[in-house]
């Protein structure tokens, strides 16, 4: 029986999930999916769209880190799973605290067929 995403006797379907993580070269990063997508991801702009209350207000949602504030270079030095639903990168600026969920990061996918979407 195919999948259609539908709701199959009260169990909602399972959404995406990376089965691959890997450097692509120096500033992406490219993600396989559970669902065979395949997400090119800008370094810098992933850590530019942290949402960790470092980088964001936590009441007003305002972001709080400043754009010229990221290297140009910036780099994941180690990514880590946080549970099944996200991945915690330690960066080469020093920070530490941003926790990416599977989510975010489907989202923030960059490549060309999620830019045309």
């Amino acid at each position: 029986m195919a999948n259609t995403g539908d709701s199959i006797g009260g169990v909602e379907p399972v959404a995406p999930h990376p089965v691959q993580l890997r450097q692509m070269g120096p500033g992406s990063l490219g993600i396989v999916w559970s669902d065979a997508h395949h997400s090119l991801l800008g370094v810098r702009r992933l850590r530019l769209e942290c949402r960790c209350s470092l980088c964001v207000d936590e009441w007003t949602r305002e972001r709080t880190l400043r754009e010229e504030a990221v290297p140009q270079d910036v780099r994941p030095r180690k990514i880590e799973p946080v549970g099944k639903y996200a991945f915690r990168i330690d960066w080469s600026d020093g920070h530490t605290t941003g926790i990416y969920t599977f989510e975010a990061l489907r989202r923030l996918c960059e490549c060309p067929q999620c830019k045309k979407a």
